[in-house]
């Protein structure tokens, strides 16, 4: 057993402070474990939240050392031995208490998408066909667990907060963020959907806030590949068809959009931009 200092934040909106805790540690134990010794023998009325303690449910998302992480996947290891682990909340969202924060946010944000639209049957048994090569696409994009990590970091909403939300009687303006590209991206590529949300994206979403840093991928705890295979491709797609005079005749010539049923843009909603929408594939 070796003993290593944790600097927590404590405090709750209103403002709070680093404290420091000595732990005992042992061998395997990730930043989680010695965050309930701390709770058991402490402090007790520290908050953190956690469920699974298995990197699946991504309730006990915090930064570790500056880095946003999951706790429960960030072995003692693989930090600095000389020097305190410094514990605090995601900086993207409010403060509830201590290592907790609400991101009720994301979820109003996720009902703002519109739902999956399937097409028809295309068989005779009423059933759909897809290629293998089709449905491997999207399945990277459904191993997100929604611990937003990748909200955390990203600088757009982090650093200028362009949450959609009123501020000094202003309306600033809507980025759903990395982990509802991904959604849109999921819903865009799936060769069963009929929606078109291209036109949501830019002007709603405004997808071209985004300048692909690669953060949001660099923190994803489920290696998702987000900038690459999701951003950059639903980014393509909007400046092909919005921005590109030569792909706009290439489309109406093959009608590569004859599946595609565009989406309206809806009113604005009373805490964030968006079109009202609900559900999934």
């Amino acid at each position: 057993m070796t003993r290593r200092v944790f600097r927590i934040w404590r405090g709750d909106k209103s403002g709070g402070t680093l404290q420091d805790y000595t732990v005992e540690v042992s061998e395997g134990m990730v930043v989680l474990d010695a965050v309930h010794q701390v709770q058991a023998t402490q402090a007790p009325d520290l908050a953190c939240r956690w469920n699974c303690k298995a990197g699946k449910c991504g309730s006990c998302a915090a930064e570790v050392n500056g880095r946003p992480r999951l706790m429960c996947m960030t072995r003692l290891d693989t930090l600095p031995a000389n020097e305190p682990i410094t514990v605090r909340p995601m900086k993207t969202f409010p403060i509830v208490k201590d290592l907790v924060t609400d991101v009720s946010w994301n979820y109003r944000v996720n009902r703002l998408i519109p739902a999956f639209r399937p097409r028809p049957p295309d068989a005779p048994d009423g059933t759909w066909r897809m290629s293998q090569a089709e449905v491997d696409r999207v399945q990277e994009f459904r191993k997100c667990i929604e611990c937003f990590l990748c909200q955390d970091t990203c600088h757009v909403l982090r650093e200028h907060r362009l949450m959609g939300q009123e501020e000094n009687g202003m309306r600033r303006e809507l980025f759903v963020g990395p982990r509802f590209l991904v959604r849109l991206a999921a819903l865009e590529m799936h060769p069963l959907d009929t929606g078109d949300r291209l036109g949501l994206l830019k002007d709603q979403f405004h997808i071209g806030l985004c300048n692909i840093t690669k953060c949001c991928t660099e923190v994803c705890p489920e290696h998702i590949h987000i900038t690459d295979n999701a951003i950059i491709p639903l980014k393509e797609r909007v400046v092909d068809r919005f921005y590109d005079p030569l792909m706009r005749v290439v489309r109406k010539l093959t009608g590569a959009d004859r599946h595609k049923v565009p989406l309206p843009l809806a009113a604005e909603d009373p805490s964030v931009s968006g079109t009202t929408g609900s559900g999934d594939e």
